[in-house]
Parts: structure tokens; sequence; C-alpha cells
């Protein structure tokens, strides 16, 4: 007669252990990489237009960005206009400036800003806008 000892029963259980590691792990990659995602983090109103695309830059850009209250924004960091003179005068003039400005923003401080860029050499734009549907 043959005894059963505990190494020949069958597993019975699943041990829950390794897919909740697995799980936790996926749920930190997800998280960490979540948060590299998001772009345009200042909240703005774009304008509208029927022939806006989404396109991404493979070059050199800095992206400039004037919310409703007139404030001004270089790469998400609060500048003041003569600030941003200081720091975009160092760019090479294959530099793209993205601007991002909010659609009540008046005109003249979208053209403020331009000139200010074109002053210091940066002629090349594109202007971020949301399509219409």
């Amino acid at each position: 007669m043959k005894l059963i000892d505990d190494d020949d029963r069958e597993i019975s259980e699943i041990n829950m252990t390794p897919f909740v590691d697995i799980i936790l792990v996926v749920l930190i990659i997800f998280l960490a990489t979540a948060t590299f995602i998001v772009e345009g983090k200042i909240p703005l109103n774009l304008p509208k237009a029927e022939t806006a695309e989404t396109k991404e830059i493979k070059e050199k850009k800095v992206i400039i960005t004037v919310k409703k209250d007139g404030s001004l924004y270089l790469d998400d960091k609060k500048v003041s206009l003569e600030q941003l003179k200081g720091k975009i005068s160092g760019l090479s003039n294959k530099t793209i400036v993205v601007l991002r400005a909010d659609r009540d923003v008046p005109f003249q401080k979208i053209v403020s800003v331009i000139d200010l860029c074109r002053g210091q050499g940066l002629e090349r734009y594109t202007i971020e806008t949301t399509r219409i549907e």
C-alpha cells in the first residue's frame, strides 16, 4: 500500500502573489509614462480651424504660450516679455517657434511675441490650433 505524501498532491490553488506583483509593475510603468505623454500642460482654449492638423515637429523647437490674461510661458515656465527676449536670444535661426495662444488673446499680443522673435532671428513659426468637428 502506497502512502500519498505532500509532494505528490496536485496543486489545487493558484498562487496569486506573482500575479499581483506583475499587475503592480504594469501599473507603475503606466503611471510613469502617463506623466510624459501630457503635452500642453497649460490649459488653453485654442482657436479652431478646419485645416488644423496634428504634426510632430522633429526639428528643434521652442513653445511660447500666451494665456487669456496675457501671461507668457516659454516651454511651460512663466516669463515676462523681457525675459522671453533674453531666453530666445541664443537660439539658432533654424529653431521653430510653436505659438500656443488662447483664442481670446488680443492679436496685438501675438504680434508683439512674433516681432520679438523676429528681432532675435527666429523666422519659422507654427500656430497650434484644434480641428473644427
